[in-house]
């Protein structure tokens, strides 16, 4: 029983048994530095230490560019490029969704697709019951915008509405000789008129550009919606002078005559009319010589 009283005493005197630290010069056995230390001291010292260099190593890790170096960390450049990318490519894939819709919806009004929704009037009448005195009938700034707008597209009508559209007459986007007729058969639904170079070419009539872009195939196109359902397709043209959105008069260029698109072999103006949803001969309307 002594034996293991004396233990821990041992322990604790191995501990606290106090040490000197003595620095000499080699040469002449000066004493330099002389510390006085304890076991307990050095594991004292040498956690606290331990402790520090740990601390300072995750510091630099964690908030210097340091930790670039380090196998297995990626660079914080290379991250925000990332970043970016993935932003931007979000942005694209929802840039290309709109274009699809927009090209979907306009392959409907060309091909006649676009059927009318049938309402009962009545019932959407009877439905919806106000009161005359809890209307405001004063004009707001969204109407008289919207008033002006229609008043602009009104401006460029195709047909004033005394005159019929039986008795209009188009006006010819080029002149030249026509080097490929309108077939139906062969769906091949336009005329091809060969001109020169940079010709202008002109809007059939008054009406508001609904299209205005590259292809592959058909190069620079313009597309024109006019009154009455008639829409004029331009293609393979050089340039372009107008853009989406834009109100246009009938004889105003529209883009100029080129040899754009796998398609095309050659300066030409590829020139389509379509009534409705449906093709039509343009030569039965226009004179292109």
């Amino acid at each position: 029983m002594a034996t293991k009283k004396k233990k821990p005493k041992k322990i604790k005197k191995k501990l606290l048994d106090k040490y000197r630290l003595l620095i000499l010069n080699e040469v002449t056995f000066e004493e330099r530095l002389s510390f006085k230390l304890t076991r307990l001291n050095v594991f004292v010292l040498g956690s606290l230490v331990s402790v520090f260099l740990i601390a300072l190593t995750y510091l630099i890790i964690a908030f210097t560019p340091l930790r670039e170096y380090i196998p297995g960390y990626s660079s914080t450049a290379l991250k925000k490029r990332a970043t970016e990318l993935n932003y931007k490519t979000d942005s694209l894939q929802q840039v290309i969704a709109m274009n699809e819709t927009y090209y979907t919806s306009i392959k409907k009004v060309l091909k006649g697709d676009i059927s009318a929704e049938d309402f009962n009037k009545d019932s959407i009448v009877n439905a919806i019951k106000i009161e005359a005195s809890e209307v405001n009938l004063n004009p707001n700034s969204e109407d008289s915008l919207l008033r002006e707008k229609v008043d602009k597209e009104d401006k460029y009508n195709l047909f004033e509405s005394a005159i019929s559209a039986t008795n209009f007459v188009l006006f010819p986007p080029v002149n030249g000789t026509i080097s490929s007729a309108y077939n139906a058969k062969e769906k091949h639904y336009a005329v091809d008129i060969v001109v020169a170079k940079d010709t202008p070419v002109k809007a059939t009539a008054d009406g508001i550009v609904i299209f205005a872009e590259w292809t592959a195939n058909t190069g620079h196109v313009i597309i024109l919606e006019h009154s009455h359902g008639l829409i004029s397709i331009y293609k393979h043209n050089g340039s372009l002078t107008k853009s989406q959105g834009e109100l246009v008069k009938a004889g105003e260029v529209i883009a100029t005559a080129g040899n754009t698109g796998e398609l095309s072999t050659g300066p030409h103006l590829h020139f389509e009319l379509w009534n409705d949803g449906y093709p039509i001969n343009p030569t039965n309307f226009i004179d292109f010589k």
